[in-house]
């Protein structure tokens, strides 16, 4: 099983920002984590804090041999039609992950432009929203 893991704005950050929300692990302990939990899966994991590399790196997905994407677009989430046409592009299996509870946050967080082109989405559970979604990838999508 080969997933692309992929991280938006500020998700480096992870560690430095409020724990209550994302919780005390740093992005590099939450990779190693995942690496560690599912040693049968072959992550390859991004990270940028630009739109248009998140765009590309989307695009590029389209012509590897990946299984699945996940991704965590932390607040271009609620503001990025292009990431999302980006993601309807991609014909594999893609599930939308996030550290907090989107529906619990202020009501600008609330707005969720990416979810309809996903096959799932998981949230509100820290780093277990990241075990869900890698757990719907291996249930529910055969590999390449």
């Amino acid at each position: 099983m080969n997933i692309l893991l992929i991280h938006g704005p500020n998700l480096n950050m992870l560690g430095r920002r409020d724990p209550k929300l994302y919780g005390t692990m740093t992005q590099d302990e939450l990779y190693e984590t995942l690496a560690d939990e599912y040693q049968t899966v072959e992550f390859t994991f991004y990270q940028s804090n630009y739109e248009g590399e998140l765009i590309d790196v989307i695009h590029h997905a389209i012509d590897e041999n990946y299984d699945a994407l996940i991704i965590n677009p932390g607040a271009l989430t609620h503001t990025s039609i292009a990431l999302r046409d980006a993601l309807d592009i991609v014909t594999i299996p893609k599930v939308e992950v996030h550290l907090s509870d989107l529906t619990m946050r202020e009501p600008f967080r609330q707005v969720d432009y990416i979810r309809d082109v996903c096959d799932a989405c998981f949230m509100g559970k820290k780093i277990e929203s990241y075990f869900e979604a890698i757990e719907y990838v291996l249930q529910n999508v055969k590999s390449a």
